[in-house]
């Protein structure tokens, strides 16, 4: 099936599937689109029962697609670009401490916990998993995605500084996660079993190695995405104020995207990290100093439906992906029970760092349980468990499996039931404004 055919039969499912949601179930269109599309794809599996011919070319144009490299070497750059476009900076500069700490440190905590709890549960249920691939699995399940969830905080009208701290922290932590699961693949690849016990002298030297070569990545990758970022942003504001052509000023901001992107691929360097900086930066810098109020409101039309359209898309391939995952009965109990777990792994880092904090950051009552509920799991989860599943040894393929099951289980719980009872929460915690009150008032 050629590109031009998948992204006719996607485009055409996300916008049937967001008619019929915006028509008869009005909810949130991320969440509805996934729902259905989710809903679709298991009708299948039980037609498949009856009719096996009429699947298969579902599922051949599901195993067709990279997910991996569509998502990660393809939509992820315009998403956070044009996620980071609109969060106001000087906002999110009174909340960097705490976003900071979440989209980094958070990342840590939350893949040695989930990680950790991850491999006693593969130890109940006889699954043989290493604890390095544990950790992996903690690493990628860490980056939360807040697009389903900010529109339903605005809806019901909780405070906004708990919008700017989950957009913050989600743009950031992509990225961080990228490079922390990167990095314990290269560990994973270099520390395999080998033939006679190492001694203690071998062993330290290996963990003094696997340290320098996670640093060091860290370094090159966040390091250099930063820097490319900001200079992206640099010259980006400079050509921008130079003109007043608002086509001409979209046409350069998608050129920047697409070709900052693949530069960061050609180096190294984080693309994720790289988008976000100089999302950021247009977007402050440029709304004050470089774009005519004409350009501005196209320019955020332009971007605005560029996210619509991209994650409208997204959340219909992350449905329509169970027509492809292997949906054995153990692979999907390790799934459901890991899914407590990565909600109390998200639940002891928020916690951990508010408190951390709370000498110099006010938090507000609640706001600490809404920010663990509110930490949604997205595509880049998915991607990442993909392409895991593509880099492991034949011997090891049964280990993918799992991990992909578990993965999809705990991103889809996340994003249907937390998704679904994010404004429920809001209201019982009080959190809700006395507008958002009245508005949703009977």
């Amino acid at each position: 099936m050629s590109l031009l055919s998948i992204a006719a039969i996607l485009l055409c499912l996300a916008g049937l599937f967001a008619w019929v949601n915006q028509r008869y179930f009005r909810l949130p269109a991320t969440i509805g689109l996934m729902l259905l599309a989710l809903l679709n794809a298991l009708a299948l599996l039980m037609a498949k029962q009856f009719a096996p011919a009429w699947v298969a070319p579902a599922e051949r144009m599901m195993t067709s697609i990279d997910f991996d490299r569509t998502l990660m070497q393809g939509m992820l750059g315009y998403l956070l670009f044009a996620g980071a476009l609109h969060v106001d900076l000087a906002k999110l500069r009174n909340h960097r401490t705490i976003v900071l700490l979440l989209a980094t440190a958070g990342v840590l905590i939350t893949a040695v916990l989930v990680g950790g709890a991850t491999w006693l549960v593969t130890q109940v249920l006889d699954l043989d998993v290493p604890f390095i691939y544990c950790l992996a699995f903690g690493a990628l399940i860490a980056p939360t995605d807040p697009i389903a969830v900010l529109a339903i905080l605005k809806q019901v009208g909780a405070p906004k500084s708990i919008e700017v701290k989950l957009a913050g922290e989600s743009l950031f932590n992509d990225g961080v996660a990228v490079v922390v699961f990167i990095g314990l693949l290269r560990i994973a690849g270099i520390g395999g079993p080998t033939a006679s016990s190492p001694t203690e002298d071998d062993l330290t030297s290996e963990i003094v190695h696997h340290a320098t070569s996670m640093g060091e990545l860290f370094l090159v990758e966040v390091g250099g995405g930063v820097l490319l970022g900001l200079g992206l942003g640099y010259l980006l504001v400079a050509l921008l104020g130079s003109i007043d052509d608002y086509k001409t000023e979209v046409l350069l901001t998608l050129a920047g995207v697409t070709g900052g992107y693949v530069l960061c691929t050609y180096l190294h360097f984080s693309g994720p990290l790289a988008m976000v900086i100089a999302g950021l930066f247009i977007g402050h810098r440029g709304r004050r100093s470089a774009l005519s109020d004409e350009s501005v409101r196209r320019l955020d039309e332009f971007w605005e439906l560029i996210d619509e359209i991209l994650n409208a898309v997204l959340f219909v391939l992350v449905g329509l992906e169970v027509l492809v995952i292997t949906l054995k009965p153990s692979f999907l109990v390790a799934g459901f029970a890991v899914v407590p777990l990565a909600l109390l792994g998200r639940f002891v880092t928020v916690a951990g760092m508010a408190a951390l904090l709370k000498t110099t950051q006010e938090f507000t009552p609640g706001a600490t349980r809404l920010l663990a509920w509110a930490g949604l799991r997205g595509g880049v989860s998915v991607a990442l468990a993909l392409s895991l599943k593509g880099k492991l040894p034949p011997d090891l393929s049964g280990v993918g499996d799992l991990l992909v099951t578990m993965t999809y289980v705990v991103v889809c719980f996340s994003i249907i039931v937390q998704g679904l009872t994010i404004g429920l929460l809001v209201k019982k915690l009080g959190l809700a404004t006395g507008a958002a009150r009245m508005s949703h008032a009977p």
